[in-house]
């Protein structure tokens, strides 16, 4: 199903050092390397082409360095970019005003970083409603919004707890509920919840999927985990040293990685986790006895339990109930050990 772009980002550069601008301008906007470390700039994006689509979880991922949170940055102009366009629903925040750069932050945007932020001297409660408040709305609007936002979350009746009264994981779905109570139309989390122990790490993930399920928001989200990014992403953009190596599903990034930077940070993956069933489907036989359907966005690690189970085949099914193949175990198993999917 097609979607529309809603944030397109067009050869976007942030340069640190003396006169980027300049120093773009005489290189036609498209410095080498070697231009770069002549002239000892660094370059944090170069040359990102990014288009997030509406609904959708797109993951910017890399290492410590690569540029993720940087790009991010640009994208919602708390950092400036040196050079680039950024159209944000048929807005370029590039040439807007700052009144009106802060009226969309404030409205069609959220955001959630790594270190929650929330403000000690008030409730939860109160810290949710904040951005209503800073807004102007009046107080039993927007706490009755965000008493909404507190349930959403799992929050329910410690509206009056303070953030030292809760857990690291309570504090971090505080962060969120805040993000979330202007309904921004993008949210923007920034390594949400790499502070977080394994565990709550999980849970929060499961959390994140649920409310995505309920509020189907338009979601960029960074992380270095590449096991985050696979079970939350719909598409992944991977940067290395400022640039975007490939943008992908999962799947296709396990499959045909376009450089060898993405072939090497996917070599050590769980194919299995990632490969969905509809990629291994075979065509169904009118004359087999089937053990029954499995939805063809399942991953193999997820229906390997039931296939394994089964003496018969099951038939692979589309959401809108097409049947589009049939796998079995051996076909399951040769992801599983690390074979071609296909």
């Amino acid at each position: 199903m097609s979607r529309n772009v809603m944030l397109d980002c067009s050869n976007v550069w942030k340069l640190y050092g003396p006169q980027a601008d300049a120093f773009l301008t005489a290189h036609n906007g498209a410095p080498s390397d070697a231009d770069l470390a002549k002239a000892k700039m660094i370059g944090a994006v170069r040359g990102a082409d990014v288009q997030i689509q509406d609904g959708e979880i797109f993951v910017i991922m890399g290492l410590s360095g690569s540029g993720k949170s940087t790009l991010v940055r640009c994208l919602s102009r708390l950092v400036e970019p040196s050079a680039g366009a950024i159209n944000f629903e048929g807005q370029d925040l590039l040439t807007i005003s700052e009144a009106d750069l802060i009226e969309i932050r404030r409205k069609k945007m959220g955001m959630v970083f790594q270190h929650f932020a929330l403000l000690p001297h008030l409730t939860v409660l109160q810290n949710v409603a904040f951005p209503l408040d800073v807004q102007g709305v009046d107080r039993t609007t927007r706490e009755a919004r965000a008493h909404e936002m507190i349930e959403t979350v799992g929050l329910k009746g410690r509206e009056d707890y303070y953030p030292r009264q809760l857990s690291g994981g309570q504090q971090q779905r505080v962060g969120i509920a805040r993000s979330l109570v202007t309904e921004p139309d993008l949210w923007f989390l920034d390594e949400p919840f790499s502070a977080l122990d394994p565990l709550i790490r999980r849970e929060m993930q499961d959390e994140f999927l649920r409310l995505q399920s309920m509020l189907k928001k338009t979601i960029v989200f960074i992380t270095h985990d590449f096991d985050e990014a696979i079970r939350l992403a719909d598409r992944i953009a991977v940067m290395k040293d400022g640039r975007i190596e490939q943008t992908a599903t999962p799947e296709e990034l396990m499959t045909n990685p376009a450089t060898p930077y993405v072939a090497e940070f996917t070599r050590h993956v769980n194919r299995s986790k990632v490969v969905k069933l509809r990629s291994i489907a075979q065509p169904v036989d009118p004359d087999a006895t089937y053990a029954g359907d499995l939805p063809a966005r399942m991953t193999v690690a997820e229906a390997m339990e039931q296939i394994d189970a089964a003496a018969d085949p099951f038939k692979v099914v589309e959401a809108d109930g097409t049947v589009i193949g049939a796998v079995d175990a051996p076909a399951a198993i040769s992801v599983m050990i690390g074979r071609t999917a296909k």
